[in-house]
């Protein structure tokens, strides 16, 4: 299906490993110009059927920052038609442990980065003819318990709500909207699960038998930055696989949801 982001201009914030690479590669595929960025380059560049992305550094928890990246892909290409709003993320702490000044880095890079990001794309999409999308990668960790990473799973929480709040200041030239992710199978997922067996054994619990890829997350990002979701905004997409079976399931014993 042609998602009719051929040409298209896109930028994907921390779009060079695990999740972000998945989001990079999908918009290569469906023929768009994806611009990347992060505070340190990558060794090597996303790459797709002979398409690379073009990579910028930036730290995008500093607005003066931000200004110059945004800047720089208007005057490179012209124009700026998407963003996904993908960096982020959150050691493990326990909020009892972890420090005030540790809490305020995750927010801030969780919840106040992606607005900043946000501000300075709606403010070159407004102007021009077709508007533009924004995506916001969020998580479940925004609707269920977090515990360990508590300061995350509320700027996810918060994330959900700017882009409905934000769906409405800047319609109707900006469409917001959020995909909010479950368990995915990245390059790191040995630190949380453990060797192969430990990551398929988390997969199990999943009711769709697997983790997530990162190419999943970018098809639905891809879905929503496309002119197929014109009359998506301000809504949250789910992508994790069913959710999790009842504790209750497994208390019981109870294998099949059936």
């Amino acid at each position: 299906m042609d998602l009719g982001l051929d040409g298209a201009v896109v930028l994907v914030t921390g779009g060079v490993r695990g999740v972000g690479a998945g989001i990079s590669r999908v918009f290569l595929r469906a023929g768009a110009t994806v611009v990347t960025c992060a505070r340190n380059e990558p060794e090597q560049p996303i790459t797709v059927d002979g398409r690379t992305t073009e990579f910028l550094p930036c730290d995008v928890r500093d607005p003066e920052k931000v200004a110059e990246l945004v800047d720089g892909i208007v005057a490179r290409h012209g124009r700026l038609d998407a963003v996904v709003n993908n960096a982020g993320g959150s050691p493990y702490a326990l909020a009892a442990d972890a420090s005030p000044k540790f809490h305020a880095k995750i927010v801030e890079l969780n919840l106040l980065a992606p607005l900043l990001v946000a501000q300075a794309a709606n403010a070159v999409m407004q102007k021009q003819e077709t508007g533009g999308s924004i995506v916001n990668i969020s998580s479940v960790s925004g609707s269920r318990p977090s515990p360990g990473t508590a300061a995350y799973g509320a700027a996810k929480a918060g994330i959900d709500s700017l882009a409905s709040s934000l769906a409405v200041e800047w319609a109707p030239k900006v469409r917001v909207n959020s995909v909010v992710v479950g368990l995915v199978d990245t390059e790191q997922s040995h630190l949380f699960y453990g060797d192969e067996e430990g990551v398929a054994a988390v997969g199990e619990t999943v009711p769709l038998g697997r983790l997530a890829t990162p190419d999943d997350i970018g098809n639905c990002a891809a879905f929503l930055a496309s002119p197929l979701a014109a009359y998506v905004s301000g809504s949250t997409l789910t992508v994790h696989g069913g959710g999790e079976r009842p504790a209750y399931m497994a208390a019981a014993g109870t294998k099949e949801t059936k």
